[in-house]
């Protein structure tokens, strides 16, 4: 099976919506569903220096024991990842869609994930992880620099599955929000959804002219599309957008800034991750 959707799993509160999300998505696309688990070797790593004036002989005494529990730890996490695997394989088994692989892999956690991604058409991931914090909205740890290094569509599943209707293309005529229109256009992700094509600015004729051209495309694939200009912040416009829709997938270019320039103006992407309650399709 050559179409595929890579479902990044951790045990988290996130990964059954990760597994929900793949069953669907994996359901319109005719896809399987390949399956990884990273464990990261620095996880808990523990880099404190006990050695100190300590006699030579406890010493080694103390390092033999350490090391010894290193091994049960590595043996333990190594159990828990293969039980992760399996519990995700029978979510999306149950749901009737196909698991092609169920991968453990030890190593950086974004450097593995990107060594995986090869054949896959779209990768799928949690918004936060193991180590969530909800109360902060805090995003996961890697999520940021992954999405930056992914060359494959990343879609970043909501807290909790619902079936979707409805895709609100968050659309400002740049190269990536085109990018996120042709892909719609040629995904049978999107076949019979409606698509709500949203600008966030100032109307005037370029803004028409772009949304009307970005309409066309998808009218052409036979998508039933409704277009919008609305003035505000994007975060807050498409964040009350998906309150008031209900059951949607919000579709977006990301990051179309350097890291330095987000950090001084701050980040739509970013924004939108943190406070949107919807999944995430997000294209560089």
């Amino acid at each position: 099976m050559t179409n595929i959707l890579l479902a990044l799993v951790d045990g988290s509160t996130y990964s059954k919506s990760v597994c929900d999300h793949a069953a669907w998505a994996a359901g319109r696309m005719q896809a399987g569903v390949d399956l990884l688990h990273v464990l990261d070797r620095n996880a808990g790593a523990d880099k404190s220096d006990l050695s100190g004036s300590i006699a030579l002989g406890a010493r080694t005494a103390l390092l033999e024991e350490l090391s010894s529990l290193d091994e049960q730890r590595a043996k333990l996490l190594q159990q828990k990842g293969r039980a992760i695997l399996d519990d995700a394989r029978a979510i999306i088994e149950k749901a009737g869609q196909k698991v092609v692989g169920a991968h453990l892999r030890q190593g950086e956690i974004v450097e593995t994930v990107i060594e995986q991604e090869g054949p896959a058409s779209m990768i799928m991931i949690g918004k936060r992880g193991e180590e969530a914090d909800f109360a902060s909205l805090r995003l996961g740890a890697h999520l940021e620099r992954f999405i930056r290094s992914s060359h494959k569509p990343v879609f970043v599943a909501s807290r909790a599955f619902k079936p979707i209707d409805t895709v609100i293309v968050a659309f400002d005529g740049g190269a990536s929000s085109q990018r996120v229109v042709d892909h719609i256009a040629r995904n049978p992700l999107f076949a019979g959804l409606k698509i709500d094509l949203v600008t966030v600015g100032q109307k005037n004729r370029d803004t028409e002219k772009a949304l009307e051209d970005a309409k066309a495309i998808l009218t052409g694939a036979g998508l039933e599309v409704e277009t919008t200009i609305i003035a505000g912040q994007p975060d807050e416009v498409l964040g009350k957008r998906v309150d008031d829709c209900g059951s949607c997938l919000v579709a977006m270019g990301a990051y179309g800034h350097s890291r330095i320039r987000a950090f001084v103006l701050g980040s739509t992407t970013s924004e939108m991750l943190r406070s949107c309650k919807a999944p995430v399709l997000l294209m560089r």
